[in-house]
């Protein structure tokens, strides 16, 4: 049970992280494409996020974050 606690820790200040960061992009988990958009608008609020690949077709809550570099 502690582990669980632990991982759940780390999830929430990755999280946290991720919200403060600046230019981020969305990339599929499966094709890589940046062509991601969130399935419906109350997907923000009401339900939990699920992303859609509009080029290979994944559907699913898990999406890469990539912070973009500086130039």
């Amino acid at each position: 049970m502690e582990k669980i606690k632990a991982f759940g820790e780390v999830l929430r200040n990755i999280k946290l992280r991720l919200s403060y960061s600046g230019n981020r992009a969305l990339y599929c988990p499966t094709c890589g494409s940046r062509n991601v958009r969130l399935s419906s608008k109350f997907d923000v609020w009401l339900m939990p996020k699920r992303y859609v690949c509009e080029d290979c077709g994944y559907i699913g809550p898990i999406v890469l974050e990539i912070e973009a570099e500086e130039r």
